[in-house]
């Protein structure tokens, strides 16, 4: 408006009519580019606000991890109606059981529950390896060795020695056998105390492994007068996807961790199984380690409720998981080894010469509300749980499509 008031000062000096008229349209056009200005910005505004409603009201698809569940209501109602005392003092009632029901399921003597997986792994290599120095024999592709911060070594004082995984996640058993120390090389090598397996292996893509080669290496570890731990994360998929009874599946094993939190979706926590002997060592490491917990029942209870409704669910994962995989196999720039997806896990390479990398997919498909986790720069992880729909599915595709390629798969929404 500045520019108006000088210039009235400067007609007023002259003629009366010409600055009424003059200073008239100056203010007329002052108003115009406001008003376009303002018309911009709403423009924009409404812009944004669509761009962001959209954003909101995209449905999610989180296939970053099994870890991702909600509890179901039936899991809150039977939380919010737990009956509970303190674990520590060993009177909670709904912990009790569903570690009765645990060690009954897999058929060893006793059973115990913590907070998580990796507690539950740490204590059972503890309790098998009670001597500081002793050594585990383990996979090199393991989740004891990779993921869980070198517990083993750097809480326990335990030395791992690794055994290459096949791409299947098993370890030759001459490899095993070969890696156990002689006894008369003690004065200058660690003593051997305990071969640990995963079943199903993650970083393999949750492959199984049959309870004859997990025979085998039990005998091995007999032989050889070992312990066998197995890390059971995935335990009741490779049962499923089997077609083997949980308790057969880990006969051999003198320790298992099952986690409750991934497929059975569960909230929170593990149960370690096996005899008395070791279950009484290990809930002493449990309350060293800090899992002791009070009214743990509140959590117990939702894992009562995804043993008994979820177990089942777990071959619909399965098949869902394959039918993702065959779809992403079709599309342009990206590989998937469909042979290798035996249960809810899908490894995407994502092929040389493409537009795109694992972060920059996994951003782009965020946008549409998929959720998933890149593992290297070519290489991302897909995890189906029992809260992702055949619907999901074919939706996820879709958007993969319009990501990798810009072309939109007709099966999408």
């Amino acid at each position: 408006m500045q520019f108006s008031i000088k210039f009235l000062e400067y007609v007023c000096t002259t003629d009366k009519v010409a600055s009424i008229i003059l200073v008239s349209l100056a203010i007329l056009l002052e108003y115009l580019v406001w008003y376009q200005l303002q018309m911009v910005r709403i423009h924009t505004f409404a812009f944004r606000l669509v761009f962001v409603a959209e954003k909101m009201v995209a449905r999610m698809v989180d296939l970053r991890s099994d870890t991702v569940t909600k509890p179901t209501e039936a899991m809150r109602a039977a939380m919010a109606s737990a009956e509970v005392d303190d674990d520590v003092l060993g009177r909670d009632p709904s912990c009790f059981l569903l570690e009765s029901e645990m060690a009954k399921i897999f058929g060893k003597e006793g059973a115990i529950f913590v907070p998580s997986g990796t507690m539950g792994n740490l204590i059972s290599v503890l309790v098998h390896c009670d001597i500081r120095g002793s050594e585990v024999i383990l996979g090199d592709n393991s989740h004891i060795h990779i993921y869980e911060n070198g517990g083993i070594a750097t809480i326990g004082g335990v030395h791992p020695r690794t055994v290459k995984n096949n791409e299947d996640g098993t370890m030759d058993i001459d490899l095993i056998e070969a890696a156990i120390r002689d006894p008369k090389g003690e004065l200058v090598y660690p003593t051997t105390r305990l071969i640990c397996l995963e079943n199903t292996h993650g970083n393999s893509g949750g492959r199984c492994l049959s309870v004859e080669y997990t025979d085998r290496v039990g005998e091995v570890a007999k032989k050889h007068g070992l312990k066998l731990h197995i890390d059971g994360a995935r335990i009741f998929n490779a049962s499923v996807a089997l077609g083997v009874p949980v308790d057969r599946l880990v006969q051999a094993a003198d320790s298992v961790s099952v986690c409750l939190s991934k497929g059975l979706g569960a909230p929170v926590g593990s149960v370690i199984v096996g005899s008395n002997s070791f279950i009484t060592k290990a809930r002493r490491l449990r309350k060293t380690l800090g899992g002791g917990m009070r009214q743990v029942g509140i959590l117990c209870a939702a894992a009562l409720v995804a043993l008994q409704e979820n177990v089942g669910k777990l071959e619909s994962d399965h098949n869902k998981a394959k039918l993702l995989a065959d779809g992403l196999n079709e599309i342009k720039g990206l590989r998937v080894d469909t042979s290798s997806v035996e249960t809810n896990i899908i490894y995407v390479e994502i092929e040389e010469g493409s537009r795109t990398t694992a972060a920059k997919l996994c951003k782009d498909l965020e946008d549409y509300g998929i959720l998933l986790m890149p593992m290297s720069l070519s290489r991302l992880r897909i995890v189906f749980h029992h809260q992702i729909s055949a619907s999901d599915v074919q939706y996820a595709l879709s958007c993969f499509e319009q990501a990798v390629n810009g072309v939109r798969n007709e099966n999408g929404n």
